[in-house]
């Protein structure tokens, strides 16, 4: 009988021990997912149930934790093409132009075109950003190479929204959209 009673208390004891540990740690779960948040880390999916005005803040965001200083969103339309403008922590002057698209949709050439008009003439950029929820189209890519503009688009926007601080991401432009397989498989993924 002694010999039930201490095997019933161990067991209760290690039920409990086991209990407590699962307590901790969905409480430390619970902490770290409060922490991303904080610090501007969201699952994509997060991103793309955002609002288009939601998106231009969460930009803007992004780059405060990537030191820039002076950060100021238009949130408004007639902005020509300067959703965030903000100083890099080197002193130059960021413009970035927001796309919150269906991850379906490609950003057109027309959109990148009307932002290389604006962002070196109009707003004096020195680094021009374009950040989208989704890819560009291949011309619209293109152009964003040849003008010197960062396409940031939907997997470039996943490794900043995770942590890859922005100036780490100026040197991709034009990389990052995969190969035709990748690609194929996020248009079946994606699909409507």
């Amino acid at each position: 009988m002694a010999g039930a009673a201490v095997l019933g208390g161990a067991g209760a004891a290690v039920g409990w021990l086991r209990h407590t540990d699962r307590l901790v740690r969905g409480r430390e779960r619970q902490r770290q997912e409060q922490d991303a948040i904080r610090t501007g880390r969201r699952s994509l999916a997060a991103v793309d149930a955002m609002s288009w005005q939601d998106f231009e803040r969460y930009v803007a965001q992004l780059c405060r934790r990537d030191g820039c200083t002076d950060v100021e969103v238009s949130g408004k339309s007639g902005d020509l093409g300067a959703d965030v403008v903000a100083t890099l922590a080197d002193g130059r002057r960021l413009v970035v132009q927001c796309k919150h698209y269906a991850p379906h949709r490609y950003v057109p050439s027309g959109d990148m075109q009307k932002f290389v008009g604006t962002a070196w003439l109009h707003h004096k950029a020195d680094v021009a950003v374009f950040v989208a929820t989704c890819p560009f189209s291949k011309p619209a890519l293109a152009l964003a190479v040849q003008h010197g503009i960062l396409a940031l688009h939907r997997d470039l926007l996943g490794q900043w929204n995770t942590g890859t601080p922005l100036p780490a991401l100026l040197s991709l432009n034009g990389t990052g959209q995969g190969d035709r397989a990748h690609r194929q498989r996020w248009r079946d993924t994606h699909r409507s």
